[in-house]
């Protein structure tokens, strides 16, 4: 009974950490730091990745900029190659 038991929480103690590790690191709005090309300057970005093809992550877009104030971005978003 006891084998069964450890057997049935490291299973889901493996769950727990794929879970974990998909919510971190996966698709989703993260935090960047990046050089911006029209300031010259490091930024801050929140950024939007999506999963473009199996096993592959790619930010697609920028939501937020330390270096610009207005909730639209009004650059032309030169910064999204260097993420």
């Amino acid at each position: 009974m006891n084998i069964i038991l450890l057997e049935v929480v490291g299973v889901l103690l493996a769950w727990a950490v794929a879970a974990y590790t998909i919510w971190k690191w996966g698709p989703g709005l993260r935090k960047r730091s990046v050089g911006c090309p029209e300031k010259a300057r490091r930024a801050t970005v929140l950024a939007e990745q999506r999963e473009a093809e199996f096993g592959c992550l790619r930010v697609v877009d920028v939501h937020r900029c330390s270096l610009i104030a207005s909730a639209p971005l009004a650059c032309d978003k030169a910064c999204l190659p260097r993420l």
